[in-house]
């Protein structure tokens, strides 16, 4: 059976080498087309809010799941009963700093995904990246309390509705107002589904890294 796969892999580069590999040449410019089928400048967020939005639907769903599992996993595992932290000043400040430029950030990708690079996944992970930096110089018992205050396991899971029923709508036909071409109001419903995957991928990473930090510690 290797020498099977080491012949297809041979086969395959051989085939790469030789066979033609340019694209096809069209009569209009795809970007073009997924810009002015999405209605915003940005043709990443078009495609993957528009264009292959039921795709980006089961990788929210996936996302969703994998949090779950986390959760699932450790669960039998048994609690640090100490967990290291940066104590110092000079880290802490840095930490918080950072937390809050990468907050700023996320927000800005959150917002103006449509409009240039950036989108509701990145978005998300600057969100998560903050919320990182604050758990390492921050106590456990503390970030567990705000999560609980606040009810951000269930605003989690109403994002998701809120993402999945949206796109839903999409995919069905109805459609928000597109706006005009490059403004921050435009592209109709992609702007919405911008914000709630960056809502859903922050706080679905906040949620893992609290179960991280309670089974497994910061180091």
């Amino acid at each position: 059976m290797k020498w099977l796969y080491i012949a297809a892999g041979i086969a395959f580069y051989i085939k790469m080498l030789i066979l033609p590999n340019a694209a096809p040449d069209l009569d209009f410019s795809i970007v073009e087309a997924v810009v002015g089928d999405s209605g915003v400048p940005s043709a990443i967020a078009g495609v993957i809010l528009r264009n292959r939005l039921y795709d980006t639907i089961f990788e929210v769903v996936v996302f969703t799941v994998a949090i779950g599992g986390a959760k699932f996993l450790l669960a039998d595992e048994k609690p640090q009963t100490h967990i290291h932290q940066f104590n110092d000043r000079p880290s802490i400040v840095l930490a918080r700093l950072g937390a809050t430029i990468t907050a700023l950030v996320g927000i800005e990708l959150a917002i103006r995904g449509h409009l240039s690079p950036g989108g509701g996944f990145a978005a998300g992970v600057a969100g998560g990246t903050a919320i990182g930096l604050v758990a390492i110089t921050s106590s456990p018992e503390w970030m567990q309390h705000i999560y609980h205050r606040w009810r951000i396991a269930t605003w989690e899971k109403l994002s998701v509705l809120a993402f999945i029923l949206l796109a839903v709508l999409t995919l069905v036909g109805v459609e928000l107002p597109r706006g005009e071409l490059g403004t921050l109001f435009s592209g109709g419903a992609i702007p919405l589904l911008n914000i709630l995957v960056a809502i859903k991928v922050a706080l679905g990473s906040w949620a893992v890294v609290l179960v991280f930090i309670h089974y497994r510690g910061l180091l």
